[in-house]
């Protein structure tokens, strides 16, 4: 599957239109900011990775949060939260970051986090794990990383799962697609790629990279979100991690 083309759907206008309308009316999720606050202090230096247009970095501003580096593959992205922050006249960097690449030094970090599932849209399991690995070394030894995915087994989608499990078993699969849990979408305004993980696959990759898994938790499970966050993203999973001392 062609990153470049899954990249591209995050610099279509209408996409960075619907992530800055987010920014601008949603803020921080009550989940996101019940782990977030109880993770990290204010004073931190946190990375954000795939930021979007800036919804969780002006989320965390809005908290008190001073040392909040937001970074994003996508230009646009990028420019559209630097527009929204200076409109508010909010002091905070965003930077165009590459995930599984990242530019920092190591342990230069004292927290980390990947939201809105955006790790799941990297487009092959090797660059997710590449991802992993760049955050774990840019973390200081005892830090926090934060990230989302969906659930494959809590789906709503159980329906599609099953067949999909059927397609891959006599090899029907879309050739595209290069592991089971893949999903690519043609929308107009270009290819939506998702993974969808089981608990198990993420738990296995945690462990793999070096990752100590402290906690895992449906966003559900955790707060009851205004309705709007729930028509703006689905129930997803939060997995809270630790860089090992």
């Amino acid at each position: 599957m062609d990153a470049r083309e899954i990249n591209a759907y995050f610099d279509a206008p209408t996409v960075v239109a619907h992530y800055a309308q987010a920014a601008g009316e949603l803020g921080l999720w009550r989940s996101e900011e019940k782990i977030f606050t109880r993770l990290f202090h204010p004073d931190q230096s946190i990375l954000e990775l795939g930021c979007g247009c800036g919804r969780i970095a002006i989320g965390l501003h809005e908290l008190g949060f001073r040392n909040v580096l937001a970074s994003d593959f996508s230009k646009e992205m990028i420019a559209r939260a630097r527009h929204l922050a200076k409109m508010l006249e909010y002091s905070i960097p965003f930077r165009v970051c590459d995930a599984t690449q990242l530019e920092f030094e190591a342990e230069v970090f004292d927290g980390a986090i990947f939201g809105f599932n955006g790790l799941m849209q990297i487009s092959t399991r090797a660059g997710r794990e590449r991802a992993l690995r760049e955050v774990l070394r840019v973390l200081r030894p005892g830090a926090w990383f934060c990230f989302t995915t969906h659930d494959r087994e809590r789906s709503p989608h159980q329906a599609f799962w099953a067949a999909e499990k059927s397609r891959w078993e006599v090899g029907g699969q879309n050739a595209e697609l290069e592991v089971f849990g893949d999903r690519a979408e043609a929308t107009e305004d270009g290819l939506h790629f998702m993974h969808v993980p089981s608990q198990a696959e993420m738990t296995a990759l945690l462990e793999q990279v070096g990752f100590r898994l402290e906690a895992t938790v449906m966003r559900s499970e955790l707060a009851r979100e205004p309705a709007a966050v729930e028509a703006f993203a689905d129930d997803c999973r939060f997995w809270v991690v630790q860089k090992p001392d």
